[in-house]
């Protein structure tokens, strides 16, 4: 079979009103933001096509200006969004258009774990009954709470409780896709497709199956062209089979705020002296504790926040390799980069497709998973997907709750407080000028991401690592553990906590060298013997 090539313009003209479209992409990285803006202006010009409903199952494109799906948040356009995550960006930035749609309920909008969107095009390619599965449970994927509805406009269920076998699962209907819009490098004569640029692969081929098997079609937006045969098969991603037309775009970028970086994409290697240290504050405080929690020889899976530091930690410390990092977009080893580049990882020993690394997750694959966290509650549940006062910074689940459904360990990073906080580290101790207007450690979290009581059955083990003290999951509550030096345990934790905290009767105090500004001489924990994965261990 030969795709043929076509413009962006008359690719945007094939897509149907009424059409359900999947589009691969993680924030800018594999975004094929050319080919949604051509579908973004055929809209604004004929006011065609209408009510199509996305699939995005990572991300729905960059944050910063009119980029991936605030191309296409034009009410009419879009009847029904279906995201593992949406754009958002500081409070200083003007909200993205897709934003203003969902808050004024012009689109249906859910927010669905990133790993459950992949398995359901899987699912849909392979035209099975659809998506049993446990990840979800208890949070506001399940439809006890919120069912992944993220306004009053998602009237329509999408998940489901039922009862298999004697156990609880959430069961997820397929919702077959009619074009599949992705992203590649290079596309021969035939239209096969190479990625040697990308950070990642994604889930292209499962979202191309999923359309085909629907009836539909596959457009593949590229950089550059080549002849048939200059593409060594064991190179090709997605195979001229499941591609009906190329796109090219020879301005594509690689990712936000970069045009192209061979590291990024395996090319290369970069020393790690290239790696900048992280800046003595609390946010290292708070990163090295966190980084005290691994064992030599974890696979370790990193989300977004202070826990994106913890890899320089480890440089600056002479630890780099000690751990193997595991990130959802696909990489595996290498260094995770922060800021504008999260996502991505240099010198990766391997980039996977993403759907396999989601089911590594979900199967609680990883050893530990450091994660940050927006508010914590009286049943250690974990909220990092939705805060009603600031709707437009807060991006949703992403991969979040397939990575922590079945987590061993299990390790929240953030500060005790937020809102005009003023405090400092002096003489090695923690002072505090101004507390926060409102503590992050609450009554009942607004959105649950993480279930604690379920951790709890399931015998997680969870460590939540703030500025200020050191907290573990019990089957009782909350229990402090360490307290940072210059620290006043009832006045600065427990009176300013609206979750209860128990007092350990051994509280001891945070690591001195936590505090100091030089290398503190971390060492990790001496290698774990593996057990079952508590999905097992649990039946």
């Amino acid at each position: 079979m030969t795709a043929r090539r076509i413009t962006p313009d008359e690719a945007a003209a094939l897509v149907p009103s009424g059409a359900v479209v999947t589009v691969c992409g993680s924030s800018a990285l594999n975004c094929p933001d050319r080919m949604l803006r051509a579908l973004g202006e055929r809209f604004a010009r004929e006011g065609t096509p209408r009510d199509l409903t996305l699939l995005h199952p990572i991300a729905a494109g960059d944050m910063y200006g009119v980029k991936g799906i605030d191309h296409l948040a034009q009410p009419g356009l879009i009847g029904r969004v279906l995201a593992g995550s949406y754009p958002s960006g500081p409070s200083s930035m003007p909200s993205p258009r897709i934003w203003e749609m969902i808050a004024n309920d012009q689109v249906a909008a859910y927010n669905v774990p990133s790993g459950i969107l992949y398995d359901m095009h899987r699912d849909a390619a392979a035209r099975r009954a659809g998506v049993l599965t446990q990840v979800g449970l208890d949070t506001f994927v399940d439809p006890r709470r919120q069912g992944c509805k993220m306004n009053a406009a998602a009237a329509a269920d999408i998940v489901r409780l039922v009862e298999f076998d004697g156990q609880e699962w959430l069961h997820f209907r397929n919702i077959p896709p009619d074009v599949a819009i992705l992203r590649g490098t290079t596309a021969d004569e035939r239209g096969n497709i190479s990625m040697e640029h990308e950070g990642a692969v994604l889930g292209i081929v499962d979202q191309a199956l999923a359309a085909r098997a629907n009836g539909g079609f596959v457009i593949a937006q590229v950089k550059r062209l080549t002849t048939t045969g200059a593409v060594p098969p064991h190179h090709v991603h997605l195979p001229s089979t499941l591609v009906d037309y190329v796109v090219v775009d020879p301005d594509q970028v690689q990712t936000t705020e970069t045009v192209y970086d061979p590291a990024i994409s395996g090319e290369v290697r970069r020393p790690l002296g290239d790696f900048e240290a992280v800046p003595f504050g609390l946010d290292k405080v708070i990163a090295r504790r966190a980084a005290m929690e691994l064992a030599q020889g974890d696979v370790v899976n990193l989300g977004f926040g202070i826990s994106a530091l913890i890899p320089q930690v480890l440089i600056e410390e002479g630890l780099h390799g000690q751990v193997t990092w595991s990130i959802e977009q696909g990489a595996v080893g290498g260094v995770p980069l922060t800021g504008f580049a999260f996502g991505c990882s240099a010198n990766a020993e391997a980039i996977v497709q993403s759907p396999q690394q989601f089911t590594f997750f979900q199967g609680g694959g990883a050893d530990c998973a450091l994660l940050s966290f927006l508010e914590v509650d009286t049943h250690g549940n974990v909220n990092v997907s939705r805060l009603e006062a600031k709707l437009h910074v807060t991006a949703g689940v992403g991969g979040f709750i397939d990575i922590t459904a079945h987590g061993r360990r299990l390790v929240f990073s953030g500060y005790f407080s937020a809102g005009g906080l003023q405090q400092e580290i002096a003489g090695g101790a923690l002072r505090i000028d101004q507390d926060g207007r409102f503590t992050k450690f609450v009554e009942a979290v607004q959105h649950v991401t993480f279930s604690g009581r379920r951790a709890a059955t399931l015998g997680q083990e969870v460590v939540y690592v703030t500025e200020r003290g050191v907290f573990r999951l019990t089957p009782t509550g909350l229990v402090l553990e360490e307290a940072a030096p210059g620290i006043d345990v009832q006045r600065d934790i427990v009176a300013r906590s609206a979750a209860p905290v128990t007092v350990s009767g051994n509280l001891r105090p945070m690591d001195a060298r936590l505090f100091r500004p030089e290398r503190m001489g971390l060492e990790l924990k001496p290698p774990r013997r593996r057990q079952p994965t508590l999905a097992v261990a649990a039946q």
